[in-house]
């Protein structure tokens, strides 16, 4: 199988062709390629995670290091996650991973975590990175259900999960400090929308 990243976007905005092994349609104002997280992002992933508007909104912290990032992608991941970049201009726009659940009784599971720079909000970068990682867990992930926070008032990243089958399953009270304040979360989750089944054909009754 090719290993090619993936390509959508164009000179301007249309349905784009994407290369495999996630095949999918989306629409971009403009070229985004879609790839696997490396080391040597490490230098955008300072740029993206210090703003406060992206890193308020996640678990992380202020002031992030080209060097704490280095560390942090040079960590062998989990043999089954998925750590995607969506990159314009050569540059990160975009983060998205997909964690499964490594205790026996909850392999169906996978935590999704994603994160868009404010540059490229509302245009179809994170709308790319989640059918990325929805088509992985669907198609080729033994994922049945996928696991998400989001705090109560990011009304963008809500409405992107619903669009791709998220339910609110309830809400995380004082779930994280966030500038100064005790900050609610969602909980939400996904259940593949047609999981695979199979069994024995139907015996052939003889006449």
């Amino acid at each position: 199988m090719s290993h090619r990243p993936l390509r959508v976007g164009g000179a301007g905005r249309g349905k784009i062709h994407v290369l495999r092994p996630w095949p999918f349609t989306v629409t971009t104002p403009s070229a985004i390629e879609l790839r696997r997280a490396r080391p040597d992002d490490a230098a955008d992933f300072a740029r993206l995670m210090g703003d406060p508007e992206v890193f308020g909104n996640l678990m992380q912290l202020p002031l992030p290091s080209t060097e704490l990032w280095q560390q942090r992608l040079a960590k062998p991941a989990g043999p089954d996650d998925l750590h995607v970049v969506a990159v314009r201009d050569g540059q990160v726009v975009g983060s998205a991973g997909l964690h499964p659940n490594d205790r026996l009784r909850r392999r169906h599971c996978a935590m999704l975590g994603i994160s868009v720079a404010v540059a490229a909000q509302g245009q179809g970068v994170g709308t790319a990175l989640m059918q990325t990682l929805c088509d992985y867990a669907d198609d080729w992930g033994q994922i049945l259900r996928i696991e998400l926070t989001v705090f109560t008032d990011n009304a963008r990243a809500i409405a992107l999960y619903q669009r791709f089958g998220f339910r609110t399953e309830g809400t995380y009270r004082a779930y994280a400090l966030r500038r100064g304040v005790y900050a609610d979360s969602l909980a939400m989750a996904r259940l593949h929308p047609k999981p695979p089944v199979v069994g024995w054909p139907e015996p052939q009754v003889s006449r």
